[in-house]
């Protein structure tokens, strides 16, 4: 786990302490903050994205600004050798990282999810090393997955620079990455919409001004450096049909069952590779030999799709068949350059797929109906923006970007109908986005960007009793009585006073009750004590300390550390308010109510 945590960096060293004043007592400051962030994740964005094309220029012999997806073919001799040198380079640099033993990067959904908002700007590098290295050699990613973790990794930065507060720092991070999908899309909708949806993962009035400056700021920077949108302006003539809300909804359906399809192939195509007897470091080399053989097929396989999304959505449909066999190919060599371990994200290529998704089941039903309600272009932007939204999550992120595509007001409308159809259908069926069923896989329970951290920070040693009132195992309980007496604690730990190892817990009210004539009282403590075996330890949660209290029956226990040496007490009222207090706290941060 690679987190930032300090604050001794030059650039904290560089900011005086009114301007960190400004920006934590003021949203003015933090709206500021939020505009250099966005147009600094702008300036990340250009220099990723023309590098990358410049790469694929150089390796596959392109023209000037002709896009690798968009090519009529590529010579054999290229299409194998490129993929795969580019695989053994990122191979080569992946066992060069886990030599240095770099921590793992975090993802921004990751670090607002579990990190409050923290994560590293070296990681964040690696990560976008790693995907500039995948896409600029072929592999079937986009890089958005490099401009929002540079984004994001930026934001984290001058969050902890400017000691920003848990909330505060979870909406920077959000912000960082607002304004690089707004700038590289030119839709500044669209980018502050993925961060409130995937990366904040709520929406609150009081977001609203920092996360719309930073994609405005990104998209202004991006347009005036001359970076090429991502977004295609499509005109397409489509007027509201009965019909077309039944194929809609059904479109929506399709799209969801595609969706889930794609992500459990990515999962059996990890666990394909790993079968296979070869260095780690080797994968990727065998996973670019293979997306370069269907590369030979049709090189719009290849990368991101932007050059094949901007044909597809400009020229005539193709035939169905054709539809459906580059759908499979692209799905394919996307779960393959993933599977084999290239890094990237599926956003852009789900777009393509969604596209080829729309367009193949309009050819399809057109063979039993012949009034759909669907033109192909129509057709095609429901789809992307439908699976994209299955694949990705945020329905309004995908439903803003064809919106912004087309300035079509009564396309997004019907496009926001199949979008609905997957969302509903893919949280109720598979309950997981591309980003949360890989935490998944890894053992995280993440569904979302929601702030979940904080019930694992809330641990068991940080709120439990200390100093412990303790009592030698061995004592009488005429010794005990005066050393507690009634009301004085609820409960009182016995230990061997000589190792101060735990015994028991002796609840104060049962010591009192005992005959207190001298037979009885003059009976060692120890045989009063409960929950001789259950014990608690100071890394557990307060959920687990809970659940543990409940299973034995216990209205409280002893924390020990490894060595079985008494460090707490903590009772199951105490941890529930403590609980109930940091809930709280977590519900009005999401709702922008402040401290």
């Amino acid at each position: 786990m690679s987190v930032a945590s300090d604050d001794t960096s030059p650039l904290s060293r560089a900011i005086p302490s009114w301007m960190r004043a400004l920006v934590r007592r003021s949203e003015s400051g933090m709206v500021l903050l939020a505009a250099i962030v966005g147009a600094l994740a702008g300036l990340a964005v250009f220099l990723i994205s023309d590098t990358a094309q410049r790469a694929h220029e150089l390796f596959f012999g392109l023209q000037s600004e002709e896009r690798l997806s968009g090519t009529l073919g590529l010579p054999m001799i290229l299409a194998l050798s490129v993929p795969a040198c580019g695989g053994l380079i990122l191979g080569l640099v992946n066992l060069a990282i886990a030599r240095r033993r770099f921590p793992r990067p975090i993802d921004p959904i990751e670090a607002n999810a579990l990190h409050g908002g923290r994560m590293s700007l070296k990681g964040s590098l690696i990560v976008c090393l790693q995907t500039w290295i995948s896409n600029g050699f072929g592999a079937s990613v986009g890089l958005e997955a490099a401009y929002s973790q540079i984004g994001s990794g930026m934001a984290a930065r001058f969050g902890t620079s400017f000691h920003l507060r848990r909330a505060d720092m979870r909406l920077i991070v959000g912000c960082g990455s607002a304004g690089a999908i707004a700038g590289a899309f030119g839709a500044p909708l669209t980018g502050a919409f993925y961060a409130f949806e995937i990366i904040i993962g709520s929406y609150a009035v009081s977001n609203l001004a920092p996360v719309a400056a930073a994609a405005i700021a990104g998209t202004i920077v991006t347009h005036l450096l001359g970076l090429q949108s991502y977004a295609v302006v499509a005109g397409v003539a489509f007027q509201p049909h009965a019909a077309g809300a039944a194929t809609l909804c059904g479109l929506g359906l399709f799209c969801a069952a595609v969706a889930v399809g794609v992500m459990q192939g990515v999962a059996w195509m990890e666990k394909l590779f790993r079968r296979v007897r070869l260095p780690v470091w080797l994968m990727p080399c065998l996973g670019g030999l293979l997306v370069g053989g269907l590369a030979l097929i049709s090189p719009k396989v290849l990368s991101s799709g932007h050059g094949a999304l901007v044909n597809m959505l400009v020229g005539p449909p193709a035939p169905v068949l054709v539809l459906g066999g580059l759908l499979l190919l692209k799905a394919l060599a996307s779960a393959i350059s993933l599977g084999s371990g290239f890094r990237g994200g599926l956003f852009f290529a789900s777009l393509f797929l969604g596209a080829l998704v729309g367009q193949f089941y309009l050819g399809g039903l057109q063979f039993l109906v012949a009034d759909t309600g669907l033109t192909p272009h129509a057709a095609a932007l429901a789809g992307m923006a439908a699976l994209a939204a299955a694949i990705v999550g945020g329905p309004l992120t995908m439903s803003f970007l064809v919106l912004e595509m087309t300035g079509d007001f009564q396309l997004t409308v019907a496009v926001l109908m199949a979008v609905i159809v997957a969302s509903i259908t893919v949280r109720e069926t598979f309950g997981y986005s591309f980003a949360t069923w890989r935490f998944h896989l890894r053992g995280e329970a993440i569904r979302s960007a929601h702030d979940i951290g904080w019930a694992r920070d809330l641990t068991v040693g940080r709120v439990m009793r200390t100093p412990v009132p303790t009592v030698d195992r061995n004592a009488s309980l005429v010794v005990f009585r005066n050393a507690y007496p009634l009301g004085s604690t609820h409960y009182a730990v016995a230990v061997d006073t000589l190792t101060n190892r735990y015994a028991g817990l002796i609840r104060v009210a049962d010591a009192w009750q005992a005959n207190p004539e001298l037979p009885d009282g003059g009976k060692a403590v120890e045989t009063l004590a409960l929950f001789r075996d259950q014990t608690l330890m100071a890394g557990m949660t307060l959920k687990q300390a809970t659940q543990q209290m409940e299973r034995c029956e216990a209205e409280a226990l002893a924390v020990v550390d490894e060595a079985g040496h008494v460090i707490g007490l903590l009772s199951e009222a105490h941890a529930l308010r403590r609980y109930a207090e940091a809930a709280d706290r977590a519900r009005r941060d999401l709702a922008g109510e402040g401290v």
